[in-house]
């Protein structure tokens, strides 16, 4: 019986083509902005689990407020070394790891570029490579010893960053003062501001910026992971002591794993539902236009309907084939949504990473998700051709083979 719904609703369709075509466009269109809309946010949510899941749960970050444009912009509130001696001293503390970052002028085979420039500790340098994740693609990180060199991000190799490709041996000039050699270029992290950065050792970095004390990141590591809520208390504790202030004076800020993840959620979970808010509008608008169709199916096929209900079909039997006709006219578009939404969320992906240097926009496209929004676009279909059954079952047999 299910059968011959489908077999008459699919010839109803193939009999208004165009009219079809048009109405499923609709549906298209929405079905593939809401796919794409959600790949894209469950790649990018993917993407930064995964950062910190290489982060790891045993690390937290100290850092100033004030800094309007993130680390190494600066700012009124500085941190300092002997902050850094407050947390070693710590119990439970496993390692700590500053660093401190200011804007430079590089120049190379007589071309100027501005970027970052960070400045690390060597004798913490592995936590610090551990924290960000960083290895080193050709040549290796710098170490304790390296007093002139530096390794640089990998859009220096791959995005030209400048005209030719750095490699390892090459001198690079920094703020007009002095040369530094390439001693490693560094795997791509996925985005582009930390992909064109410079990393040289600490002590070289003051000399060369007159920055003599401030630091931006504290990086902290504790020996339990379970107890880096306790540590981290303890932390601030002491460096408020030691500042001078209290928790309303507070200067500094202290970030758990799970408060900077949770931060990263709640504003994608802002930013999806804003999309998706757009993308509705175009659902919307989709379902009126299959509801349209079938109102207009209805008006045309009256005297139709009144020759089967004249040879025994039922109500239920009109409504059904009417509900199936709209759903599929919504499945038929949800298929083809999912498939341009397929495409565009990978052509998002492929422009990303090739134009842009970075792996955060990535194209999640789980089974669930297909499956979701194809049954999604048949339910639109059939709720929006709700209406236009329901007229049609009322439709008298007499009247209607009067109808012309």
């Amino acid at each position: 019986m299910i059968r011959d719904y489908i077999k008459i609703a699919l010839k109803n369709i193939k009999k208004r083509k165009l009219r079809a075509f048009l109405t499923l466009l609709g549906i298209l269109i929405a079905i593939a902005t809401i796919f794409m809309l959600i790949s894209i946010s469950l790649g990018l949510r993917n993407a930064v689990n995964e950062q910190f899941r290489l982060l790891g749960a045993d690390k937290f970050f100290i850092q100033p407020q004030g800094q309007l444009g993130g680390p190494g912009t600066g700012g009124a509130v500085q941190l300092t070394e002997d902050d850094v001696k407050v947390v070693e001293k710590i119990a439970g503390v496993k390692e700590v790891s500053p660093w401190v970052a200011t804007s430079a002028k590089v120049e190379f085979d007589k071309q100027t570029r501005y970027t970052s420039v960070v400045g690390i500790d060597l004798e913490t340098a592995d936590l610090f490579l551990e924290n960000g994740a960083y290895e080193a693609e050709i040549g290796r990180v710098i170490k304790e010893g390296d007093t002139t060199d530096v390794m640089i991000g990998s859009q220096y190799l791959h995005n030209n960053f400048f005209s030719k490709p750095l490699k390892i041996g090459d001198r690079i000039l920094i703020n007009d003062k002095e040369e530094f050699k390439v001693r490693g270029i560094l795997e791509t992290i996925g985005n582009p501001g930390d992909d064109r950065l410079i990393y040289m050792p600490i002590d070289n970095f003051r000399d060369l910026f007159g920055i003599k004390d401030r630091l931006d990141t504290i990086v902290v590591q504790v020996n339990d992971e379970e107890n880096i809520q306790e540590i981290a208390d303890k932390a601030q504790k002491e460096l408020l002591k030691k500042r001078g202030l209290t928790e309303k004076t507070r200067d500094f800020t202290i970030l758990t794993p799970e408060e900077l993840l949770g931060s990263f959620s709640g504003v994608l979970n802002i930013i999806t539902a804003f999309l998706l808010s757009i993308a509705a509008i175009s659902l919307l608008v989709g379902g009126i236009g299959i509801a349209n169709t079938m109102y207009t199916s209805v008006l045309e096929r009256t005297r139709e309907i009144g020759i089967m209900k004249a040879i025994g079909a039922r109500n239920s039997d009109i409504l059904i084939i009417f509900l199936t006709e709209s759903a599929l006219l919504g499945l038929v578009g949800g298929i083809a949504g999912v498939a341009l939404g397929i495409l565009v969320s990978k052509t998002i992906e492929f422009i990303a990473i090739n134009s842009l240097g970075t792996t955060l926009l990535q194209a999640a496209i789980p089974a669930y998700l297909v499956i979701g929004c194809l049954l999604f676009a048949a339910l639109i279909g059939a709720i929006s051709g709700t209406f236009p059954a329901y007229n049609a079952t009322k439709v008298r047999p007499v009247e209607a083979l009067r109808y012309e």
